[in-house]
């Protein structure tokens, strides 16, 4: 039994992995960077949109399941999605509930799309990641075959990925943990959103694999627990305060507006700024009711400290730093960098400014 997992080192690809060791799969992953086999999971190293690499990886065997956590645009997979259909007897497509458009009811699979109702001319000329993923299981769903699962994730969280509204925690907690103020819209904190723990997304789709109620189906996979943004942050602080002894600070900034200039405008007006609120009827008929969700409070409590405890961070995004420094009042000095890494990137912004 082969199931082949592409771009699987995220947060629910890691944790459907972890799911999947010790059991009677041969488990393949495709990951960028050199990671040791582990019982029976095997890394693939190399880039899975390079069509060489690819095309290696799907005939290694005949795979029983493909589940594809790639981001792609709408042109690419367009050329792909044959060739994935034909190398599984199940493939998942990791897509999106940011496909779907505002509703004042809880978000069932078939609420309206983005894609289908918005007006905006200028967002629907482009492929931005809830148009292309829209897009992306129209093909699906037009395709003459049905041996293929459309999966929704919302938010989701680990001991590495901690989301704040349209930021990372590259953005948010980084920034809060050097000692300055965090600036966010407004107009987005009670803005009612779900944050889902990404091993309980896992789970959800370890029992969809080789069901056959979700063959040609489309699951969104969310808890229904829902919170504001300023809970959210409210909570999160609480954790770091307990764990710091340090108070944190945010500021919120009534012109909307002004975040477009320096973030993805259309993340923050066609997700951030819209209620989450989900009906989980479909997939619970699907696994006879079967999964349970981790409460927000305490899953993140778990998380938070254990990143804490030994903190890995990508690039971080200076110049909203100091696009925040300018609204703030505050300074921001290369001592407050932590890691000669970041200390090194802060000197290149500066310079490049």
């Amino acid at each position: 039994m082969n199931i082949l997992i592409l771009g699987g080192t995220g947060s629910i690809g890691q944790a459907l992995t972890e799911l999947l060791k010790n059991t009677a799969w041969n488990v393949y992953v495709t990951t960028r960077t050199k990671r040791e086999n582990v019982q029976n999971i095997t890394f693939l190293q190399g880039n899975a949109h390079d069509e060489k690499f690819l095309a290696e990886c799907v005939t290694k065997e005949h795979w029983n399941v493909i589940v594809d956590f790639m981001a792609y645009s709408t042109q690419e997979f367009s050329k792909k999605v044959e060739l994935f259909l034909e190398s599984t007897d199940q493939y998942f497509f990791l897509s999106s509930s940011r496909v779907y458009a505002a509703s004042n009811e809880p978000l069932t699979e078939d609420s309206p799309r983005l894609l289908d109702v918005c007006t905006d001319e200028t967002y629907l000329a482009t492929d931005e990641y809830a148009l292309a993923k829209a897009r992306q299981e129209n093909i699906l769903l037009t395709t003459n075959k049905k041996n293929w699962t459309i999966i929704r994730p919302y938010k989701t969280y680990n001991n590495n990925r901690l989301q704040l509204g349209m930021y990372e925690k590259e953005e948010w907690l980084y920034r809060l943990m050097m000692g300055k103020t965090l600036v966010f819209p407004n107009e987005l904190k009670k803005r009612k959103t779900t944050l889902t723990y990404a091993a309980d997304v896992a789970v959800a789709i370890s029992e969809l694999i080789e069901n056959e109620s979700a063959y040609g189906e489309i699951f969104h996979i969310t808890t229904t627990e829902s919170l504001s943004w300023e809970d959210a942050f409210e909570k999160y602080t609480s954790i770091l305060s307990e764990i710091t002894g340090k108070q944190f600070h945010i500021r919120y900034v009534d012109d909307i507006e002004m975040f477009y200039n320096i973030w993805n405008p259309y993340q923050i007006k066609y997700d951030c700024n819209i209620d989450r609120r989900f009906d989980n009827s479909k997939i619970n008929r699907a696994t006879n009711n079967k999964l349970q969700y981790t409460v927000f409070a305490e899953g993140i409590n778990k998380c938070l400290k254990k990143f804490i405890e030994s903190p890995e961070w990508r690039n971080i995004n200076w110049k909203l730093n100091f696009w925040m420094d300018n609204i703030t009042g505050e300074k921001t000095k290369i001592w407050d960098a932590d890691g000669l890494k970041e200390k090194a990137r802060y000197v290149k912004y500066c310079i490049k400014k």
